[in-house]
């Protein structure tokens, strides 16, 4: 492995391990579920998903489960109460 590459691996621990150098802005995930699969997206700070639940409420347990997994990530005044 040659120097450059090792430097980069080094860049690369150092802002995983520094969060507030990373904003989420949009993104798109499909969620399988137990009876259907729903897409998921994030833009500008606000949830949107496929499911009848979520058109009604403004969440559900998809956009739940995403902000679970993105965990300190997306940051709490930008989540769904």
């Amino acid at each position: 492995m040659d120097s450059g590459m090792i430097g980069k691996i080094l860049k690369a621990k150092q802002y995983a391990e520094e969060l507030d150098r990373i904003q989420f802005r949009s993104f798109d995930v499909e969620i399988s579920g137990h009876h259907d699969s729903h897409h998921v997206n994030y833009q500008d700070g606000q949830w949107r998903c496929d499911c009848g639940y979520f058109v009604g409420r403004g969440v559900c347990s998809h956009t739940m489960a995403m902000e679970r997994v993105l965990g300190v990530m997306i940051p709490a005044a930008l989540q769904p109460a």
